[in-house]
């Protein structure tokens, strides 16, 4: 079966998530916000992944909306570090790619919830 475009763009963007958490951790010696960011960036890419297992269309929509709750926890801390100097230049486009996935989120949701 041929994955969905958001279940791919979830994991790329949990492993950047991953490779940011190693760089604050290790480098920046940050703890604190690294690990808010690692659990809520994550947790997209695993909602998603057990949406597509729903046992129904609630539950793909209860899914999806959890992961979409994690994407505007996930946005906040993206802001947060890169207003406080944290975030460096590579990993700025994190912003953009959460903004992304909350829109096909939002989409999805939406769309769903008619389908009802």
């Amino acid at each position: 079966m041929k994955k969905s475009i958001v279940v791919e763009k979830s994991y790329s963007f949990a492993l950047r998530i991953i490779d940011l958490y190693k760089y604050l951790n290790f480098e920046r010696k940050e703890f604190v916000l690294s690990k808010q960011i690692l659990k809520s960036g994550t947790s997209i890419g695993a909602n998603i992944e057990e949406g597509q297992a729903a046992q129904s269309k609630r539950d793909f929509i209860s899914k999806n909306s959890i992961a979409l709750k994690e994407t505007r926890e996930t946005h906040y801390w993206l802001r947060l570090l890169k207003d406080s100097d944290y975030l460096p230049n590579d990993y700025i486009g994190l912003i953009s790619e959460c903004d992304e996935l909350r829109k096909i989120l939002t989409s999805i949701i939406k769309t769903s919830q008619e389908r009802l």
